[in-house]
């Protein structure tokens, strides 16, 4: 099994977190599975709507282009999920959110659940969201850690100081969410999910806090497994209708600059 992993940073500024980010991955995969792993260049930098249009559209090329090279499911490893759903109808082979699977597993472990996200910009992005995935009546709070993608350099360098101030900042501001009447903590990035992913049994007191990298690769494990097992796939009706090759070979001319 072969699973093209997406990332949104840049392959040469945070090659650290890429390496971390590929040899934990594939280290907790099932045996047999390969997860390859791609940044973006320019990566995710501006936050906002239109950088998350950006990426998305970088992402569904990718994706077209990873099916065509065999890979057996695509995950769009930013938790935002931009244009999840056309990328799902760009494909036939499956496609996982991050954000997608961890909300949904959080809504199975909880019955109210808070989000800690990178910065406030993404607020409106995940009421968005959560909304789509249909759990707005399990969203307590959206807060943020307001840090910058660089702000985790040292700490996936291997500086223990660093990682300790990084959680113990996530760690006060999760606290004050589960006094408001939170069950589950949802690290809204894959930063600070993939810095902790190695944490055993990690709760801010009764709450779990839901580690979004091994759910995402479970996911996409066991969506493949179904898929050439049962043939379960995406409803092609009008939610996920494919796209037809007339359409994919437009997109592709488009930001190919083919007119």
């Amino acid at each position: 099994m072969k699973i093209l992993w997406q990332s949104f940073v840049d392959e040469n500024t945070n090659a650290a977190y890429l390496r971390r980010l590929s040899e934990y991955l594939n280290k907790t995969a099932s045996d047999g599975v390969q997860v390859d792993v791609i940044g973006l260049t320019p990566p995710a930098r501006d936050f906002g709507r239109l950088q998350e249009l950006r990426c998305g559209i970088s992402a569904i090329k990718n994706a077209i282009e990873g099916e065509r090279k065999g890979y057996d499911a695509f995950v769009l490893g930013h938790f935002q999920d931009p244009l999840l759903y056309e990328l799902r109808s760009s494909v036939d082979i499956p496609v996982i959110g991050l954000g997608e699977s961890t909300l949904l597993w959080a809504s199975h472990l909880g019955k109210r659940i808070a989000l800690i996200s990178l910065d406030d910009a993404f607020e409106v992005i995940h009421l968005e969201q959560v909304a789509k995935y249909g759990l707005s009546d399990k969203l307590l709070a959206i807060t943020a850690l307001n840090m910058k993608v660089e702000d985790f350099a040292a700490a996936f360098d291997g500086d223990a100081d660093a990682y300790q101030a990084i959680v113990k900042s996530f760690r006060a501001i999760a606290e004050k969410l589960v006094e408001q009447g939170a069950d589950a903590v949802v690290p809204a990035g894959n930063l600070f999910g993939l810095l902790t992913a190695n944490e055993i049994d990690f709760k801010v007191a009764h709450a779990p806090v839901i580690p979004c990298t091994p759910i995402a690769l479970s996911w996409a494990e066991q969506a493949v497994k179904l898929h050439k097992n049962t043939g379960l796939a995406p409803s092609r009706g009008p939610s996920f209708k494919k796209a037809g090759q007339q359409s994919i070979e437009d997109f592709l001319n488009l930001i190919n600059g083919v007119k």
